[in-house]
């Protein structure tokens, strides 16, 4: 299950990201995306969970948690659309 997670302090770091994430279930990945010229995290990115209903319990838990003064938006991930249909 992929998760999308917006709001990040620029100061986490995927590890903690996925720390925050262990604790509901198995992590199989987390990418903060970054920009590609200044390479600065912009706020947001994925976590790929293992489980459904850890990634559902994840998204309960985690949604407006405040984290270093900044309140969390987590939600399950849109499936990514082919540039070229768009």
């Amino acid at each position: 299950m992929t998760i999308y997670i917006g709001n990040i302090p620029y100061s986490l770091k995927e590890a903690d990201i996925e720390q925050l994430f262990a604790e509901f279930g198995s992590v199989l990945s987390v990418k903060i995306i970054s920009d590609k010229f200044t390479h600065r995290s912009k706020g947001y990115g994925f976590v790929e969970m293992e489980n459904e209903a850890e990634g559902e319990k994840a998204i309960e838990n985690l949604n407006g948690r405040d984290v270093l003064g900044r309140n969390l938006k987590v939600s399950r991930a849109n499936p990514r659309k082919n540039k070229r249909e768009v």
